[in-house]
């Protein structure tokens, strides 16, 4: 839907001067490169109330982000670029850190799925789908979006109660003294309680470029961090060969 503002909204003015249009509608860039399948899935969206954006190759894709998008629909066979690079420089780009990012592939292999998320993807569907299905799906994630946006303050539950603004940190009623990554690590994981997150997923969204970090390295920090959550320590569970989890 499109809001109109006119002369009558902005008193100041001119009265000669044509309404101009602010778009309201949310934006989804759909970075594939079968032109059939880009087109079937810009006229469901679109007539969902969606503004679409097509790209075709990775490249085009990073640059229709770049100047805007509510969310991204992702194809992993593209031409030239991959499209799990894709995924990847999305997630370390800041303006789409947190764009929710579907992919949309025909690669249906239980490996190919757990990739895809492992490299930051929110949700994976795969060809063929129906158009309502997808539509259903984007409309999942940009409520997940707003929720974000909305902005969880806090976690709390039996044991834990976290302050994220303040950086503060009870167990059971007794404060746990963090350092900054330390607490950033820990909300990372309580954000996504009962996920498995690898190394190089922590690595990428608490540490971002950091050149004296490595994934390996990620293990010498959570030891640091579970030796001072002491008898909190076993919430952060180890998921041996991949990463880490927090279990509530």
């Amino acid at each position: 839907m499109n809001q109109i503002e006119t002369a009558e909204t902005h008193p100041g003015a001119d009265p000669a001067e044509k309404p101009r249009l602010v778009e309201t509608r949310r934006r989804i860039v759909v970075i594939e490169d079968d032109r059939d399948i880009a087109d079937a899935m810009s006229y469901s969206l679109e007539r969902a109330g969606f503004s679409v954006r097509i790209a075709r190759t990775g490249e085009e894709g990073l640059d229709a982000v770049r100047r805007g998008a509510d969310l991204v629909l992702l194809d992993l066979n593209l031409p030239g670029m991959d499209g799990l690079e894709v995924c990847r420089m999305l997630r370390r780009q800041p303006g789409s850190a947190h764009t929710p990012i579907l992919i949309v592939s025909a690669r249906g292999e239980e490996v190919d799925r757990v990739l895809g998320l492992e490299m930051g993807a929110d949700d994976y569907l795969v060809k063929p789908f129906s158009m309502k299905e997808l539509v259903a799906r984007c409309r999942v994630g940009l409520r997940r979006l707003d929720a974000r946006a909305n902005g969880a303050t806090g976690y709390v539950d039996e044991n834990f109660e976290i302050e994220f603004d303040s950086y503060i940190l009870r167990y059971k009623g007794e404060e746990i003294r963090l350092t900054h990554k330390e607490f950033e690590l820990v909300r990372y994981m309580v954000e996504r309680a009962g996920r498995v997150l690898t190394r190089e997923r922590l690595l990428d969204r608490v540490w971002g470029q950091d050149a004296d970090v490595d994934a390996r390295s990620i293990d010498a920090h959570v030891r640091r961090l579970r030796a001072k959550l002491g008898p909190a320590r076993h919430h952060v569970e180890t998921v041996v060969g991949i990463g880490y989890r927090f279990v509530r």
